[in-house]
């Protein structure tokens, strides 16, 4: 049942108690964390940033300790045994930057020291942290007389922080190592342990031993964890959403899925909550944090953006993500860039992924930071240009800047750039044009008779483009192909002007020379 009580918006809000206390809305994730709670063990989730993971830890927090009258409404207050309270632990490393061991070290030290003091424990006679560690670990039990609850919230920040600079995060993960590595030992004084974090280190690297640890990032009765379905946003925001256009929220910021197309998607909590606010739709998440890192590691690898919506990979490459060794498809993944669509088991045991992205805020945002790297410097005046000439539907006009964007390319990029050796760049800088934009875009648009290279759709006008690599001039066969293969049937119910474009690259001029026009 819908809400009709306008309460305040809990943007950046952490707490469980002020969240419960101070008439925000709230999301009941407490069906979903009942049976990690009462059956206890070791877990780890993964989520991109700004998914709510702190508000979660926060939330069992208030849990084992007790607090009952915060759950009051909620699904587990009616379900938990409340005579039983567990002494929590919590670790974060959400807050600042650390730049070297000795700062890691430090803020460790200075946690356990609140922690210790919080619960009440005497000083510590450990002169080590992983001796410590233990220590505040098997005393909590002794004194409370009930097992630990220990939450570690952004347990691999540190590293990320550092990942550009190789030898200080090898330091750095040295550092956790040295933490972590203390809970194998000391299981038998611990009820529940949760570690979230935006990405999946290997047990060998941050957890070794700790072969009991389950990761739920990908299981199906987690994958609504964090972020809000349709139904939340329909029910609990239900007083917001008068004057907003519901498709374009569902659009711009649904779409997170952690399994294949059977679990519900999620939207992104801080692109809602400030939409809300603002009234305004923005690429809120997306601007909350500078992409350079993937950027950079997307142009040393020459990334064909149009494969970024139709991303195949397999699970493994989903989670090799270490210092020395960080995969595409685990970057563009575990950051949230790209989510999953699709997954095939053809093989019992051997699972296919589909990736793409989740929803038009990160297409277009992660588009246009491209933009550069693929040698375009006035990503907003070429945007504005070829906005004029679509809304025109205006395609000498169209032909004209392309060629002229091509041909601003600076000479100098071709030399240095090593995407610039693949002849997806052209495509590329083709697609990722248009995606930056915001328009609607389909790569690879398939029919009955195969796949069209991309398909725009844009002010009641469709134009479908076919990309042709030649070595000086122009063959035709790009047009010759749409036409031969009937890529327009599919389109010709919807009414709609269609518009068939062949468009071929010389790879010597490396420049448009021919762009064929024809209306079906």
């Amino acid at each position: 049942m819908a809400n009709h009580q306008r309460l305040t918006l809990p943007i950046g809000i952490q707490s469980f108690e002020k969240l419960r206390k101070s008439h925000y809305y709230y999301v009941d994730k407490t069906p979903l964390i009942e049976s990690m709670a009462k059956i206890g063990g070791y877990y780890f989730l993964s989520r991109p940033r700004r998914f709510g993971k702190s508000l979660l830890l926060d939330t069992l927090r208030c849990l084992f300790e007790g607090q009952q009258a915060l759950f009051e409404g909620l699904y587990l207050h009616d379900t938990w045994d409340w005579q039983t309270t567990h002494p929590v632990i919590r670790i974060s490393f959400a807050d600042g930057v650390v730049k070297s061991r000795e700062e890691l070290d430090a803020h460790i030290w200075h946690q356990l020291k609140v922690q210790r003091e919080q619960l009440a424990l005497p000083q510590p006679p450990a002169e080590i942290i992983s001796g410590e560690f233990s220590s505040l670990i098997r005393q909590t039990h002794a004194h409370y007389g009930q097992r630990a609850v220990v939450l570690i919230d952004e347990y691999d920040k540190p590293i990320l922080d550092n990942i550009l600079e190789p030898e200080r995060a090898r330091e750095l993960r040295e550092g956790l190592k040295n933490l972590y590595s203390v809970l194998k030992d000391a299981d038998p004084h611990l009820h529940l342990v949760l570690i979230t974090g935006v990405s999946k280190f290997s047990k060998v690297s941050l957890f070794s031993g700790l072969n009991n640890l389950r990761d739920i990032t990908l299981l199906p009765e987690y994958t609504t964890i964090c972020g809000y379905t349709d139904e939340d946003v329909d029910t609990v925001f239900a007083p917001e959403l008068p004057g907003l256009n519901r498709e374009a929220i569902r659009q711009w910021y649904n779409g997170y899925r952690w399994g294949g197309q059977e679990v519900n998607s999620v939207y992104n909590p801080f692109d809602v909550l400030l939409l809300l606010q603002n009234r305004q739709f923005g690429p809120y998440w997306f601007e909350s944090a500078t992409p350079t890192f993937l950027v950079d590691v997307l142009k040393q690898r020459g990334v064909f953006t149009p494969s970024l919506d139709r991303w195949e990979t397999e699970y493994e490459l989903l989670s090799q993500f270490d210092v020395d060794n960080i995969s595409t498809d685990a970057l563009l993944f575990q950051t949230g860039y790209l989510t999953i669509k699709q997954i095939k088991e053809p093989m019992l045991g051997y699972r296919q992924y589909t990736l793409g992205f989740p929803n038009h805020e990160v297409e277009t945002s992660l588009n246009h930071a491209l933009l550069p790297s693929l040698g375009v410097e006035n990503g907003p005046r070429e945007r504005r240009t070829l906005f004029k000439h679509l809304q025109r539907h205006d395609l000498t006009g169209l032909e004209t800047h392309l060629k002229a964007l091509y041909a601003g390319l600076p000479h100098d990029w071709y030399r240095n750039n090593p995407i610039a050796k693949y002849e997806g760049h052209y495509a590329s800088v083709f697609y990722s044009h248009f995606a930056a934009l915001g328009v609607q875009v389909t790569v690879e648009d398939a029919s009955h008779h195969g796949k069209v290279d991309m398909t725009v759709d844009f002010g009641g006008h469709l134009y479908l483009f076919e990309f042709k690599v030649v070595e000086q001039l122009p063959e035709g066969k790009a047009l010759d192909q749409i036409k031969q293969k009937g890529y327009a049937d599919k389109y010709r119910a919807t009414g709609k002007p269609i518009h068939l474009i062949g468009v071929e690259f010389s790879r010597e001029k490396r420049q448009i020379v021919a762009f064929d026009v024809e209306t079906a």
